[in-house]
């Protein structure tokens, strides 16, 4: 009987400084996520957890668990006690299931973690061996090539059996690592980057910088729709999405700017908006899916130019990728379909046809002093609005927008979180 799903850590394991807290942590980020199944128990000892069944799905609570970060592997496992035989015949009970999906060669091998234990692992392995070729005909052993490892476990509170290892994420527990907001334009890179920092140990707050009419109620549909992939990766289930009204500052960029210049400007304003937003929102640094080369704002002579207006840290998860190692892990979090839908974000609509590739901070101050950029910043984070997503409901942002009877509270307070139709999503 399948009744124990066991847990291991994997890089967390290493930092014996924070390890309580790390441990703490992705504890209770298992514990939320699961939280849909009542039955489930809990156990924790040291570098291991374990979720106890109680007849609940293991298969679904699987599913959830590979996206948690933190988790090294895990298994769905059978306990019994610490004596020979019970082994033995929950051993066979294990083979046998093996043996009916088609499986005919095998090897065990023995984790004796209780050193009380009366035998050594290579003992083990060997008595329970002798048990399935007396007991299981046409078994055969294989040490190099098995179709199946029979894993043995002895501890202190049971002796553990398994046939599968499923990996995990890896990584930090989400938010262990503190808050940041990520730059979320609706392309490949930049929601990447998002799942790569949340697999990191950090909490996000993603920041879209709108552009209607130029900019369309379909590209902000496609971030929601971006960022409800990712969500089920997050501490608490949930992501607050921050749309900037940009049109203002943007129109002004164009009509004042030198045009090698707009695209700088362009960003150093979006990067001063954010860190703003990161001050309400008590965020310590900036995530975007900048990658070093790729065009013409992500030159180190652009990055730096850029990067020149906040005092915040910017983390470019990104940074050295290749593209398609990119493309490889968007395709691997069903993100990479969406990002791909036709609808342009502020960053496409005015492009230069030379943008400037080694722009000077002077310059570009200078360019940002023909017109009275700060009251309109200012202006565009009172008018920020911020939509709350959750896992598992879908926001229609486009219905939102054609429903004439949803309204927007029309008292002067920043940072509205908007109640949005929402569909439930399995």
């Amino acid at each position: 009987m399948e009744d124990h799903i066991l847990i291991r850590y994997g890089e967390l394991s290493l930092k014996k400084s924070n390890r309580k807290q790390f441990i703490n942590k992705i504890n209770s980020n298992i514990k939320r996520a699961c939280r849909a199944f009542k039955n489930l128990t809990y156990e924790s000892r040291g570098l291991r957890f374990y979720i106890i069944l109680h007849q609940e799905n293991a298969e679904k609570i699987c599913n959830i668990l590979k996206k948690i970060p933190g988790i090294y592997s895990f298994s769905v496992v059978s306990r019994c006690e610490s004596n020979m035989g019970e082994i033995k015949k929950l051993a066979q009970s294990l083979v046998e299931k093996e043996i009916k999906k088609g499986a005919k060669t095998f090897k065990v091998e023995t984790n004796r973690g209780d050193k009380g234990f009366p035998m050594t692992s290579l003992e083990i392995s060997k008595e329970v061996s002798k048990h399935l070729f007396i007991n299981i005909p046409h078994l055969k052993a294989d040490m190099h090539h098995p179709e199946f490892t029979l894993f043995l476990d002895v501890r202190q509170e049971g002796t553990f059996l398994f046939t599968n290892i499923q990996l995990g994420l890896g990584g930090f527990p989400a938010g262990v690592l503190g808050k940041t907001m990520l730059m979320v334009s609706g392309g490949i890179d930049s929601i990447v980057a998002g799942y790569m920092a949340v697999k990191k140990g950090l909490s996000i707050e993603a920041v879209h910088f709108a552009a209607p009419p130029y900019t369309s109620d379909q590209a902000v549909q496609k971030v929601i729709d971006l960022l409800e992939t990712i969500v089920p990766y997050t501490e608490h289930q949930e992501i607050h999405l921050h749309i900037v009204p940009f049109t203002t500052i943007q129109k002004a960029i164009y009509d004042s700017c030198r045009e090698d210049y707009c695209i700088t400007i362009m960003r150093r304003m979006m990067y001063r908006i954010t860190e703003q937003l990161s001050q309400v929102f008590d965020a310590q640094a900036i995530v975007n899916g900048e990658n070093v080369g790729q065009v013409a704002s992500q030159t180190l002579e652009s990055m730096a130019t850029i990067e020149a207006v906040v005092k915040i840290p910017v983390i470019r998860p990104l940074a050295t990728f290749d593209k398609q190692d990119i493309i490889d892990i968007a395709k691997r979090i069903d993100t990479y379909d969406i990002s791909i839908r036709p609808y342009e974000d502020c960053c496409t609509v005015f492009v230069p046809r030379h943008p400037q590739i080694k722009p000077q901070i002077k310059q570009a101050e200078i360019e940002e002093s023909k017109f009275e950029f700060i009251k309109m910043i200012n202006q565009a984070v009172n008018d920020t609005k911020t939509f709350v997503i959750k896992s598992n409901e879908h926001i229609d942002y486009i219905l939102y927008h054609q429903d004439k009877q949803i309204k927007i509270d029309n008292e002067p307070v920043s940072y509205t979180h908007l109640t949005l139709p929402t569909t439930s999503r399995v």
